[in-house]
């Protein structure tokens, strides 16, 4: 007889393995890998450009706010795709839901649009 707890059982032999696979990848690699190092590969590198100056000096919260912004209609896009999908089967109940979720949507990108969140200067 199966037993709500026994159904669980295959995912966290699963999740043991997978655990398991990473933990020891990391473990072997580090030990099998190469020891090479000197003071040019321990320099950063990025883009090919020679680093200059000191890394935390502070730069413009606008980067930020843009992340933050993609991230926020990024995920507004994500929440069509099922809704666009199961279109008939909401039916008026589900329109009007999607429309109030837009309105929403549109009301905090008009907002931003008035304070110039999406001005650079």
């Amino acid at each position: 007889m199966e037993t709500p707890t026994n159904e669980y059982v295959p995912l966290l032999i699963q999740l043991v393995f997978a655990f398991g696979f990473v933990a020891i990848v990391l473990i072997v690699t580090h030990l099998l890998g190469p020891k090479r190092k000197s003071e040019t590969k321990l320099q950063s590198f990025e883009c090919g450009i020679e680093s200059k100056g000191n890394a935390r000096l502070p730069f413009s919260i606008k980067y930020f706010l843009t992340a933050i912004l993609f991230v926020l209609f990024d995920v507004e896009v994500i929440f069509f795709y099922p809704w666009a999908t199961n279109f008939k089967e909401f039916g008026m109940q589900g329109f009007i839901a999607m429309f109030i979720f837009v309105a929403l949507f549109l009301l905090g990108f008009l907002y931003l649009f008035r304070k110039k969140a999406f001005k650079w200067e």
